[in-house]
């Protein structure tokens, strides 16, 4: 199945007025690209056997991003729209949605260097790293687009209505204002590339340098006043589970039964976790959202770690495909 994407946030960021009707469309493409780093980013993590700072690194960086999205749709509804979620699923391998960064192409598979350094890094890139990674990049980044939305939400100054809004644990709060809104998206925007100065958020580093600290295997220190580097204590590797990159269209056919029987319990359950989420912030429901954060800790490990122990006839192991 073929699932369209919101207007392109490069096509957004062009738009000389922006106004109420492209303030909407902006907030749903930063849903779509908030889901879209969700997968890459839970097979990386299930893949690690260790339990060291690269799984610590990983799973708080995997929440945060489902907390970003459920700020997104909360901001969405308080504009008095809809969020989109199962429709807007992306397809793996595959661009980010909205055409950010679209010389990266994400993909799935398991924790590798080649993974954080085609995939992780680059979806997380500052405009202007602090610590300079090995590739350059010239295309917009999240943050900058991020920046146009609060822009937009100053300028406008629109109400925002709480009806239908919705609350997690993982951070994911009520927006009752424009200073709610503006917090939300700063803390979106510094938790994911940090600051122009600093790579914290909160005492926590950003995203894109704890994924560095895993590839270049050390820890970011500040070697002088203002300048940063991965060059502190030794960050061991993990062992992981080597599930192979997932190939365009899934995994080639003929499966083995016990890999079909897997991806279908797989792919129902994933399904059913992006219904939910719909379903929830359709109708504001709180018990809903609940249900669908249950079932994607519980539901989705389970068929997934047992793809991930299979070996693949290509090389490396079998995983999700995250194909509904």
């Amino acid at each position: 199945m073929t699932y369209r994407h919101s207007q392109a946030i490069v096509e957004l960021m062009r738009e000389p007025e922006h106004d109420l009707p492209w303030l909407r469309r902006a907030v749903q493409a930063a849903i779509e690209l908030e889901l879209s780093t969700i997968p890459p980013y839970l097979c990386a993590f299930w893949s690690i056997l260790d339990s060291g700072l690269a799984l610590q690194h990983v799973r708080t960086i995997v929440i945060d991003e489902m907390a970003h999205m459920g700020l997104m749709c909360n901001l969405l509804r308080g504009l008095d729209r809809t969020p989109k979620i199962i429709s807007a699923a992306p397809h793996y391998p595959g661009p980010l949605p909205g055409g950010v960064r679209p010389e990266v192409t994400v993909y799935l598979s398991g924790m590798t260097k080649t993974f954080l350094a085609e995939v992780a890094m680059q979806i997380e890139k500052p405009e202007h790293p602090l610590a300079v990674f090995r590739l350059e990049e010239t295309f917009t980044s999240i943050g900058k687009f991020y920046e146009a939305v609060a822009g937009a939400l100053v300028a406008l100054d629109p109400p925002l209505t709480t009806d239908g809004q919705l609350m997690a644990p993982i951070g994911v709060s009520v927006l009752s204002d424009i200073a709610q809104a503006l917090a939300a998206i700063e803390r979106i925007k510094q938790q994911g590339e940090g600051t122009e100065t600093s790579p914290y958020f909160n005492g926590q580093l950003a995203h894109f340098y704890k994924f560095g600290e895993i590839y270049h295997g050390r820890r970011l220190i500040e070697i002088s006043p203002g300048k940063f580097a991965f060059a502190g204590a030794g960050v061991p590797f993990p062992n992981i589970l080597p599930m192979a990159r997932v190939p365009d269209g899934g995994w080639p056919k003929p499966l083995p039964d016990d890999v079909r029987a897997a991806l279908a319990q797989f792919d129902a359950a994933y399904r059913d976790v992006l219904q939910k989420l719909d379903d929830a912030w359709a109708a504001g429901s709180q018990s809903k959202l609940d249900d669908a954060v249950v079932a994607m800790v519980v539901a989705l490990s389970g068929p997934a770690l047992t793809l991930m122990r299979i070996p693949f006839a290509g090389g490396g192991n079998y995983g999700p495909d995250f194909i509904i």
